[in-house]
């Protein structure tokens, strides 16, 4: 069955507190996806936001992001009051996220909620905490030392807790008991939020598409608990981290500073770390995107301290094997592939052996008829986007082309006026052979760049982007059912993928 989606982050979604939150305006949302005939919401990752205020920089590769908890509801379940939160200035400029201003006031609202809280006796309260405390249990403890500590990252608290001590871990524990408890409250709102959420998309055919960072961040819960995982030395500092070499785009290439897998390690682990990381993916959506898929055949490792990545070089890891054993646990689950940047024949070669579907993105299709990202090149086991996060906003592109790729674009796409090229570049991804086409509901919205999600490797005006609710009219609904009836894109939630 071929399939159709909306690529929009929990973030985006409109509503009066400053971010998108899992609420009303997220059952609205997939409302509006139900009648405009698409199947599929893409998500970005879940997790608490990072350096930069991006999800790929989290604190915790299983934690949920507590900006996402919705007011309204802890305020319905008696936890809040209106007054605790209806009268905050959430935003300082209208239609953007400001993650100054949330940070500086959601905490105070949810620890309002904690103290009215009662429910930590509850059957399913205590079987949530008994079920995650393999992560829940460090991650609460790594927030709370996080807060007592100022924000410093773990790797500047003094060296017995960095290196985790007992004493001082016992010490912590018990000096920090309220905080402990207020972090995991905070997930188990979460987690309830976000499950009634999937569960009320699955109910009307819909299915959540969501997203595994293929790194941790040096500063996470993960590093400060397990560096066996990663490459690093005695004294928990990385020996090598993750980016990409340079390129035409970028002489100095990509310095991401992520620490980078001691692959050794997880194979001699049969991979239970990232068994378990996928498993639970598997769990919280219907189907996963894996980032930076070519990083599991071979990854660019840069030495630890370097100023740019061009002291890097090529390292291979394991993903077969790992792919393997995902294969053995979890049977034929619903993953894709971002198999996007350079492509080795042995990276080609790991997809293939998987059987995952890949990604086409049009905004890199243009330049010659040959093009594999063309909709006439395309198989039927491959995900097409006309854009993903990464990119500017269709119309952005559109508008930054050089004549020459606009008018084969053009040509391609049939059309005569540029100001048709949107509307048609979302149709002739409709048309792709390809098992899902996915848009950015910017792309459905024709903004201009100033909408774009993120712009890689850059800082300070990313992960802002907002909808408002007069975006979801009617009109554009239908607009949408019509190009998912035409191209055989309707329909509800399947298991071929799986």
């Amino acid at each position: 069955m071929r399939r159709s989606g909306i690529l929009m982050h929990i973030s985006s979604l409109p509503g009066e507190y400053g971010i998108g939150k899992l609420g009303q305006n997220a059952k609205a949302f997939i409302d509006f996806l139900a009648k405009a005939g698409i199947n599929c919401w893409q998500v970005l990752p879940l997790t608490p936001t990072g350096y930069g205020d991006s999800p790929y920089q989290s604190s915790c590769a299983f934690a949920g992001n507590p900006y996402f908890i919705d007011f309204d509801t802890l305020c319905f379940d008696g936890m809040l009051c209106h007054e605790d939160y209806k009268n905050i200035e959430w935003s300082s400029e209208s239609g953007k996220v400001d993650y100054g201003i949330i940070y500086n006031n959601c905490f105070d609202v949810l620890r309002k909620a904690y103290k009215n809280w009662n429910g930590c006796l509850m059957p399913e309260c205590r079987l949530f905490f008994e079920e995650n405390g393999d992560w829940l249990d460090d991650y609460a403890l790594f927030c709370a030392l996080k807060q007592k500590y100022e924000g410093k990252p773990w790797y500047e608290w003094e060296e017995d807790l960095k290196m985790r001590k007992s004493a001082a871990l016992k010490k912590a524990k018990k000096e920090l008991e309220d905080e402990i408890g207020f972090q995991k409250f905070i997930q188990l709102k979460f987690y309830e939020q976000w499950i009634y959420i999937k569960k009320y998309a699955n109910d009307r055919g819909i299915e959540i598409i969501g997203d595994i960072p293929i790194y941790c961040a040096y500063d996470s819960v993960e590093a400060w608990c397990s560096p066996e995982l990663f490459q690093f030395d005695e004294n928990k500092n990385p020996v090598s981290v993750a980016g990409c070499p340079p390129d035409g785009f970028s002489p100095d290439g990509q310095l991401w500073g992520n620490p980078v897998y001691d692959w050794e390690y997880h194979k001699k682990t049969n991979f239970k770390w990232w068994l378990k990381r996928i498993g639970f993916a598997l769990k919280i959506y219907d189907i996963t995107r894996i980032d930076h898929f070519r990083g599991f055949e071979s990854y660019y490792a840069i030495p630890f301290g370097s100023k740019t990545a061009a002291e890097g070089k090529w390292e291979k890891a394991m993903g077969s094997e790992l792919f393997k054993l995902v294969r053995k646990n979890f049977g034929d689950k619903g993953i894709i592939a971002e198999d996007l940047g350079f492509l080795t024949p042995e990276v080609k070669e790991l997809l293939d052996e998987t059987g995952y579907p890949g990604m086409k993105v049009l905004q890199f299709a243009f330049d010659n008829p040959s093009n594999v990202y063309l909709p006439h090149n395309h198989r039927h086991n491959c995900v097409v986007y006309t854009g993903t996060h990464d990119n500017d906003t269709l119309q952005g592109w559109i508008n930054n082309l050089e004549e020459w790729q606009l008018k084969f674009c053009m040509e391609y796409c049939g059309i005569k006026d540029k100001n048709d090229l949107c509307d048609a570049l979302i149709r002739i991804a409709w048309t792709s052979n390809a098992r899902y086409a996915i848009a950015q509901i910017q792309d459905f919205l024709h903004l201009d760049s100033s909408a774009r999600m993120n712009t890689p490797s850059s800082f300070g005006c990313n992960w802002c982007f907002r909808t408002s609710e007069s975006d979801f009219s009617d009109l554009l609904a239908n607009k949408i059912n019509r190009l998912c009836c035409v191209y055989d894109r309707l329909g509800g939630m399947i298991d071929e993928a799986r």
